[in-house]
């Protein structure tokens, strides 16, 4: 077979495979067969080293219309090809316009999400500070910078999730405080609140969860007294629960305040008469406060004999609990649509009974 010859037929042999090409895929393959690098016009290429000097430029232009002559074929195909799958996937993904819109849903703020923020939009009318800390977080800010030494036995008060022996996951928002006072370089006033997610080792059932929220609170500044915070957490109780709610104070331990209290709310729901809301005493504990530890206020660089200060934490998790009557913590964690939707406000619901 003459040069001529072989190059004819390949030619032919080309254009009868680029017609039976039924895809771009397959028609891809046949370009890589004739025009690839290693493909059969490619080698038509190694005859001209054996041609006489005069006859190969002759030769170096018949395979290059050969080469044209497949590629303007190819692409003639791969045209076709292109609008056949357009045509079938308009076909298949055809839309019937006449059919009824879906109803167009809104979504609602979570409870959690909703009570964080009416915590925060009290304490910034308030003048206070927003401010957030690492969730992983060092042993001495966890505690150590709290009065917890590493002997102290009130570490057995919060099981923690330790990542190395200096590192673990934070037990309370507390470290935010100790950072913040620290980077005031003993320079008050301090006047702050601290949103966020802990981390303590127990066990998940109704009332406990091994990851909650809490919300911590801080003032530092000359002059402030027990009754400069027992005003804030009155006021707290009244704009959560409501206008005629009480409060009272009982003495507690925290290592990081001293005085420490509990600080319980008349019940919202029985009036203070008793009921199961309040195990029928009339009061609901809802979070932890005192006065700043001298030991804290100096190992953050505040003269604790110019200095003092208050601080609470809360959890918005029972808080909500309580507010909006839930009775399994759980709930919050689970993304169930229709345990989120019970809580959508007039805002929320918008026009979502309107077919859009």
């Amino acid at each position: 077979m003459t040069q001529n010859e072989e190059m004819s037929n390949i030619q032919q042999q080309a254009l009868v495979d680029i017609n039976e090409a039924q895809d771009e895929k397959m028609l891809q393959d046949v370009k890589v067969k004739y025009l690839g690098k290693k493909g059969l016009v490619t080698g038509l290429m190694k005859h001209m080293k054996d041609l006489p000097k005069e006859e190969k430029p002759a030769y170096g232009q018949q395979v290059n219309e050969v080469r044209q002559a497949i590629e303007k074929v190819i692409g003639e195909r791969q045209h076709i090809l292109a609008e056949e799958r357009l045509n079938q996937q308009l076909s298949e993904e055809s839309i019937d316009v006449t059919l009824p819109a879906r109803k167009m849903t809104n979504g609602a703020k979570h409870p959690l999400t909703r009570t964080v923020e009416e915590i925060e939009d009290l304490f910034l009318g308030l003048g206070y500070e927003i401010v957030t800390g690492y969730e992983v977080e060092k042993d001495y800010y966890n505690f150590e910078a709290l009065n917890l030494p590493k002997s102290h036995p009130a570490r057995d008060m919060q099981d923690s999730f330790y990542i190395s022996e200096e590192t673990l996951l934070r037990t309370h928002t507390s470290p935010v405080q100790a950072r913040t006072m620290e980077q005031r370089k003993g320079q008050g006033p301090v006047k702050i609140i601290c949103p966020g997610k802990v981390y303590r080792r127990d066990s998940d059932d109704a009332t406990h969860s091994h990851q909650f929220t809490q919300i911590e609170g801080l003032v530092v500044d000359e002059n402030i007294k027990m009754s400069d915070l027992k005003g804030t957490l009155e006021l707290l109780a009244k704009s959560l629960f409501g206008a005629d709610r009480d409060i009272r104070l009982r003495p507690s331990y925290f290592p990081f305040t001293e005085p420490s209290v509990e600080v319980d709310v008349s019940c919202f729901k029985c009036k203070g008469k008793g009921c199961n809301v309040c195990k029928h005493t009339g009061w609901i504990e809802i979070l932890g406060a005192g006065m700043v530890h001298p030991n804290v206020l100096e190992m953050a660089g505040f003269d604790s004999n110019r200095y003092s200060g208050f601080a609470f934490g809360m959890g918005p998790d029972r808080i909500a609990m309580l507010k909006y009557g839930i009775e399994d913590i759980r709930h919050f964690y689970t993304n169930d649509v229709r345990f989120l939707n019970q809580f959508k406000s007039v805002e929320d619901r918008g026009e979502e009974d309107v077919n859009l």
